[in-house]
């Protein structure tokens, strides 16, 4: 499995990475970009990648991918949608988090795959 680009959480953008509120732990989109900065170009490679950085993220709050409750995935194009499904479903176990997928006309660098999630963190 990819490892989480160190580069990916220091974007120059206006917003917080990750914000915890209570039991709740808010991730912000996740992109598939490697260690350079760089798009692979192909969904299959972006989407392990955009896992990457997602569990990248929620490790370092003491969460892991079995916390997420709500999953948000936008794509470039809803076609990709056969090959990003199966990959999702490696990842995401059952019960899965609830979803939501839609097409985005455009994604920041070109990607053709992002999502951000909601963890659920007791106490």
């Amino acid at each position: 499995m990819p490892e989480a680009s160190p580069r990916y959480g220091q974007a120059m953008h206006p917003y917080t990475p990750v914000r915890r509120a209570g039991d709740l732990l808010f991730v912000s989109g996740q992109l598939g970009v490697d260690d350079q900065g760089e798009l692979p170009g192909d969904i299959t490679a972006e989407t392990h990648l955009a896992f990457a950085n997602l569990r990248g993220q929620l490790e370092q709050h003491g969460a892991g991918l079995s916390d997420v409750v709500k999953v948000t995935v936008y794509l470039g194009d809803l076609a990709d949608r056969a090959e990003f499904d199966p990959i999702y479903a490696d990842y995401f176990r059952e019960p899965r988090p609830a979803r939501t997928c839609i097409e985005a006309g455009a994604l920041p660098f070109g990607a053709r795959v992002e999502f951000e999630a909601v963890a659920y963190l007791p106490g």
